[in-house]
């Protein structure tokens, strides 16, 4: 079973022996071998009567001899060369056939052709078809792959309905700060004593002890102004997991789907439910980097057309974070000069006020399928009024010299209060 793609715990059991071992094959993939075999594999439900059924994998072609309709069909765990023309009555796959129609309508209309489906295909629609159909198992294998690292409760979908752009090559999910070399998080030393954090708060509760102001409502609502800090409580306060002063630390709970935008701004991201104004979306996580290194690398982005440094000059300008690697959900967010969702810095476990976590809020109600997006040069900090931006998402290729002293760069959000340039 070794040099399988797709790895998995699964144990099999040896019913004579009975053995079991841990395989690193796909329980779909050891099927495949068992027909490809002519093996019946009772565990497996592998039996003679089904041991000559074959899935479809993707469909590669199309033809109308007559009033009959053909597919030239790729067989999952089956090289091309082992693909077959097949009747439409013989194939049960209604979501694979539904959805190489819509891909064919789709692509005849960009090409200006008549809607109405050809007897045949030319080679370039078929290959066209063939590379979409890679792309959308490609898209799904991220998709499954992000949602088994996430550790929040909302899922994520992934959805490119405008070219044939597979997943990110270089991003890695995490849900949390990852550490640059060189710099520590404290972790928090006390906690509070309360019996309830939002109506009888001992001592001011986490945000009284830090000389601040409770951030939440008992729905969870952001009740601050923008600028003001967040104090959540920590992991060695006495209050549980239901505590109204646990919001971000509890994660995205919304389902979200990362989308190919059709207006040349790449990815984006959009929900999937109703947002609540005021309410937490996500935070904006990556690799935390001094401003030294992120200078450094600053460079090395703007050469390759893109970066997403995100300082963290709450007090201080010392750290940034680099989510252009190692990121969540917020690494495909777009700017807009009239966004919906606004930044504030939120300490939890770690106080150190050069090291707040960035908290993405909703600035009003957010309809289910709208865009999510914020401001890269947005201005919150009351110390100083230039903190909490993205120093930049969309760079110069070549542009020379330090990234926060670089060109003006033009704003593609569509708005109407647009501002023509990002910074």
């Amino acid at each position: 079973m070794v040099g399988m793609s797709r790895l998995r715990n699964d144990r099999l059991a040896d019913p004579l022996t009975g053995c079991s071992v841990c395989c690193k094959s796909s329980w779909n993939q050891l099927q495949d071998l068992c027909r490809l075999a002519k093996l019946s594999c009772p565990a497996l439900g592998i039996s003679k009567r089904n041991l000559y059924d074959f899935e479809v994998e993707y469909l590669c072609d199309y033809k109308k001899i007559r009033e009959q309709e053909y597919y030239l069909v790729k067989w999952r765990g089956y090289p091309d060369s082992e693909s077959t023309w097949e009747p439409r009555q013989n194939l049960k796959c209604v979501r694979i056939l539904k959805q190489f129609h819509k891909d064919l309508e789709r692509e005849l209309l960009r090409r200006h052709h008549r809607s109405k489906t050809p007897r045949y295909l030319d080679p370039s629609l078929a290959n066209y078809l063939v590379q979409k159909a890679k792309q959308r198992r490609a898209l799904r294998r991220w998709e499954q792959e992000l949602n088994a690292k996430r550790s929040h409760l909302g899922r994520i979908t992934v959805e490119n309905e405008v070219d044939l752009d597979g997943p990110p090559r270089a991003f890695v999910y995490i849900n949390e700060y990852r550490v640059g070399e060189g710099i520590t998080l404290n972790q928090v030393a006390v906690g509070c004593e309360c019996q309830d954090c939002l109506w009888a708060p001992t001592g001011g509760c986490c945000p009284g002890a830090s000389l601040h102001k409770f951030a939440y409502n008992d729905q969870g609502q952001v009740r601050l102004r923008a600028g003001l800090p967040i104090y959540e409580c920590n992991s060695r306060c006495r209050c549980g997991y239901d505590c109204p002063n646990r919001v971000v630390q509890k994660g995205i709970r919304y389902d979200l789907c990362i989308f190919r935008t059709d207006d040349g701004r790449g990815w984006g991201v959009r929900t999937l439910e109703k947002i609540r104004k005021n309410s937490f979306v996500m935070e904006y996580v990556g690799e935390i980097i001094t401003s030294e290194e992120a200078e450094r690398r600053g460079q090395i982005y703007d050469r390759q057309g893109a970066t997403y440094l995100f300082d963290l000059d709450y007090v201080e300008d010392v750290y940034t974070v680099d989510a252009a690697y190692y990121g969540n959900i917020s690494h495909f967010v777009n700017h807009s000069c009239d966004p919906n969702l606004q930044v504030y810095n939120v300490f939890i476990d770690n106080l150190d006020e050069r090291l707040p976590r960035i908290a993405f809020f909703a600035t009003r109600t957010i309809r289910a399928g709208e865009e999510l997006t914020f401001d890269y040069n947005m201005q919150v900090d009351p110390v100083d009024m230039e903190s909490t931006r993205m120093d930049s998402n969309f760079g110069l290729a070549g542009l020379p010299g330090s990234p926060k002293k670089r060109v003006r760069i033009e704003c593609k959000c569509g708005t109407e209060s647009c501002r023509k340039y990002l910074f």
